[in-house]
């Protein structure tokens, strides 16, 4: 609702995507340390692969966020300033996971939007063309 009023808003997952995009310095770093299997044949980054591989293991998990989530932080961190210096008198990060990683101090109001398991779920699986086992 807020993007419809021309809210400036940070899409945290649009950055996710961007940072891993071909040719970035966080695709090479996620091939470096996951192996070329985790890209497609154009080497691009194959999230199915990637998600199959750290969604089934905690530590593989935490080596893919020790590499983007700087990454993503850094980008967030560019677009808030650039709004910020255009005189934007707020901007919208949206953004999930603050909360559980103890980032929610960073950010004044928060608002907090639960939906589900199920939804959560559908919407994956709706997404990112995944079955239900997978999207769990």
């Amino acid at each position: 609702m807020l993007a419809e009023m021309d809210v400036p808003l940070i899409d945290a997952d649009l950055i996710a995507r961007e940072v891993v995009a071909p040719g970035t310095e966080g695709l090479a770093a996620v091939a470096a340390e996951f192996g070329p299997e985790i890209l497609t044949t154009d080497g691009s980054l194959d999230r199915k692969a990637l998600g199959a591989r750290v969604f089934a293991s905690p530590a593989e998990l935490r080596r893919l966020e020790a590499i983007v989530h700087p990454l993503i932080a850094a980008s967030a961190a560019r677009s808030i300033e650039a709004w910020r210096a255009s005189g934007a008198p707020f901007v919208v990060y949206d953004a999930a996971l603050l909360v559980e990683w103890g980032l929610a101090a960073s950010f004044a109001p928060l608002v907090v939007v639960s939906v589900p398991a199920a939804v959560q779920i559908a919407r994956i699986v709706t997404r990112d063309g995944l079955t239900e086992a997978e999207a769990q």
